[in-house]
């Protein structure tokens, strides 16, 4: 009876073990399908926001031009009007991520592939960062340009504003300070012109001169002999 009983017994495992081997097969085929729908549903999102990120990107290519390739996110914005703000924001910093544009600071974006003119970066950056009030090129920026001094930090233009002063680092591009004033237009009349290349009004030396004394601005690098043929 007993040989017969231990006879039986392979027998009766080998049914349990086909059954936890199928057991094992079927979870293992239920993950791989919750992983491919997984994978489905990313791959579907990320269509969702290339889409969007092409029509932007065309558009801005066609747009652009080495003199006019920054943009606000409201000009972005009215690209894409029918996104939600949150849609919106997402694919912006996906187009910033996947090399499409670049951020300059917060709430401006270069497109680089319109071959920007390097040297009018910053002052149109300046006009777009502040298209109202009065804002105009002076101090060293303008006294280094005329000869009067040889020495200024590189890649930094030093703006005179009705607005707050202030420091924007636009990383390797370099910097743009705004410096506050108080004057109005109409004290400023003969003693600024306005720069089309730029977009910005320019003081002339004499002006400059006078924003540096007002602004306590450092005069030790000031060569006076070139500076009095100016004034």
């Amino acid at each position: 009876m007993n040989l017969y009983e231990n006879a039986s017994s392979p027998s009766c495992s080998a049914p349990s073990s086909r059954r936890i081997y199928s057991s094992k097969v079927t979870k293992i085929a239920r993950y791989l399908t919750i992983l491919i729908g997984r994978l489905h549903l990313v791959q579907l999102f990320d269509e969702y926001l290339m889409k969007p990120i092409r029509q932007l990107i065309d558009t801005i290519s066609q747009l652009a031009s080495p003199q006019a390739c920054l943009f606000t996110p409201s000009d972005l914005r009215a690209i894409l009007p029918r996104h939600s703000e949150t849609a919106f924001k997402t694919l912006l910093s996906r187009a910033v991520s996947e090399g499409y544009l670049t951020r300059l600071c917060r709430g401006l974006y270069l497109y680089e592939k319109a071959n920007p003119d390097r040297g009018l970066i910053l002052p149109h950056a300046a006009v777009k960062l502040r298209p109202l009030g009065l804002n105009y090129l002076s101090l060293e920026t303008v006294l280094s340009d005329a000869g009067v001094i040889s020495q200024i930090p590189m890649n930094r233009i030093m703006v005179m504003s009705s607005g707050r002063s202030g420091v924007i680092d636009c990383g390797r591009w370099g910097s743009i300070e705004f410096v506050k004033t108080r004057q109005r237009p109409q004290d400023l009349v003969g003693s600024i012109e306005y720069d089309p290349r730029t977009w910005l009004w320019r003081a002339n030396v004499a002006q400059a001169l006078r924003d540096m004394r007002a602004t306590h601005r450092s005069l030790d690098l000031i060569e006076w002999k070139v500076a009095h043929e100016f004034v």
